[in-house]
């Protein structure tokens, strides 16, 4: 149903037989539709042991912002969208046969309850401020996901802008384990991600922990012809 690649020989040690996955859901993004996101409930649900679904959802705003959405409007359609997103995922989970799906759901406003998740993005927002390589690694991968939609390269204020996305769901590709209580976890996305690769080499002075790794997850029969 779906090819699962580790990211890294680091990433590839701990799969399969790690007992976690975390999937990121990206609003506006129209690979998730709602008949993909049941298939992969259901592969999510076949291969591991305990899961969550990630959506980065109000901080979404920012990259709408960077794109040229005044804040408030910014705001508004991060939001809807969101909800939108949320919802097509507790269907798809209720699909799968998942009971209480919304616990399965991390959003921003539930990770930022999360001490793990605190103490990540505390870390994540201290190189960002102090040490140059890692910030201008940051602002490449903010770059990469702007000229992914846009197509040019963005200014400054639009980079300050989308980096703040960026680091808000950065702590879930270091740490997506130690945030939901499990020793061992793969994030799962359908995209390799420049920024990632290097992550995942230990090229950075922020670490994934041990037990994190990273999965390119597609369906087979999409690879050359899905969105």
């Amino acid at each position: 149903m779906f090819d699962a690649t580790p990211l890294s020989s680091g990433c590839a040690r701990l799969f399969p037989g790690v007992p976690h996955v975390c999937i990121g859901v990206s609003p506006f993004n129209g690979y998730f539709t709602a008949e993909r996101l049941i298939r992969l409930a259901e592969w999510t649900v076949e291969h591991f042991a305990d899961f969550h679904f990630f959506v980065p959802d109000d901080v979404t705003a920012y990259t709408l912002e960077a794109l040229g959405y005044p804040p408030a409007r910014a705001r508004q359609k991060a939001h809807r969208q969101s909800c939108h997103v949320h919802n097509k995922i507790a269907a798809a989970l209720t699909a799968a046969g998942v009971p209480d799906p919304a616990s399965r759901i991390l959003g921003m406003t539930r990770l930022r309850e999360l001490p793990a998740y605190r103490r990540v993005a505390r870390e994540a927002e201290r190189l960002f401020d102090t040490d140059v390589a890692f910030r201008s690694a940051c602002y490449g991968a903010s770059t990469w996901v702007l000229q992914n939609k846009v197509g040019n390269p963005p200014g400054d204020d639009a980079l300050r802008l989308a980096v703040r996305y960026f680091l808000a769901e950065l702590p879930l590709f270091a740490a997506s384990g130690a945030i939901t209580g499990n020793s061992r976890s793969m994030f799962a996305y359908h995209q390799r991600v420049p920024f990632l690769e290097k992550f995942f080499d230990g090229e950075f002075a922020l670490r994934p922990d041990p037990g994190q790794g990273f999965l390119v997850v597609r369906e087979s029969a999409l690879e050359v012809t899905g969105p």
